[in-house]
């Protein structure tokens, strides 16, 4: 069974429910095995010994006068050395899954977009209020191929700065929301969906994540909706 660690916590979420949502009802099925942790630092301060790491989390700086009034605890900076971790974790092929707000995490190391594909810019991105959107599939990857489009309750993260080599597997409103990238000897795939429970309702959404699971890991995509 591959084992996946979970960095996971942050504002304007309910990421315990979302990472065990994650735990439960997608990855679970595919034989990842999962632990989760608000710790990332810590969590990062060694060698990692997964084989999938996921960020489904909120952890950046806030340099933002909108979000003065905002915790301390919530303000964070990548220590130097979780850096090295999560590069090293992609140089031994390793995989790493970034979900919704991943976008935003991490925004004192300028090396992170180049990671992930791309980052949410401020005051240029932004999203719609929370509500019904219409996903539609692109392409013949493996992780989408066969995938029918679908509806889902969600946030359309909007107008991303995306690096121009990415090539979208799915979008909303004309908006980039999902791709899927080698990176370094490892694999790297982005789902911009993911604000809240009631985005991993959808079969496809979730045939979609369990699929890139197993992209990610180097195993034969199999799983249907």
């Amino acid at each position: 069974m591959a084992r996946n660690l979970i960095l996971s916590g942050g504002p304007f979420h309910d990421f315990a429910a979302t990472s065990a949502a994650l735990v439960a009802g997608v990855l679970a099925e595919v034989g990842v095995e999962s632990e989760i942790t608000e710790d990332i630092a810590g969590a990062l301060s060694e060698p990692s010994e997964v084989q999938l790491i996921t960020v489904n989390a909120l952890r950046w700086q806030m340099d933002h006068d909108r979000f003065a009034d905002l915790r301390d605890e919530w303000r964070f900076a990548l220590p130097a050395q979780a850096r090295t971790t999560l590069l090293d974790h992609l140089d031994r092929g390793g995989g790493l899954l970034c979900m919704h707000s991943a976008s935003i995490c991490f925004d004192d190391w300028q090396g992170w977009p180049r990671v992930l594909g791309g980052c949410w810019t401020w005051p240029k991105s932004h999203h719609p209020p929370l509500g019904w959107t219409g996903v539609r599939v692109h392409g013949d990857h493996p992780v989408v191929e066969g995938l029918r489009d679908f509806d889902v309750v969600d946030e359309v993260y909007s107008d991303l700065d995306i690096l121009p080599d990415v090539e979208p597997l799915a979008s909303s409103n004309g908006q980039p929301l999902v791709w899927a990238r080698p990176v370094r000897r490892g694999r790297v795939f982005y789902d911009a969906l993911g604000h809240d429970t009631r985005s991993y309702d959808n079969e496809v959404h979730r045939a979609m994540l369990q699929r890139a699971a197993l992209w990610l890991l180097k195993r034969p995509v199999t799983i249907t909706e």
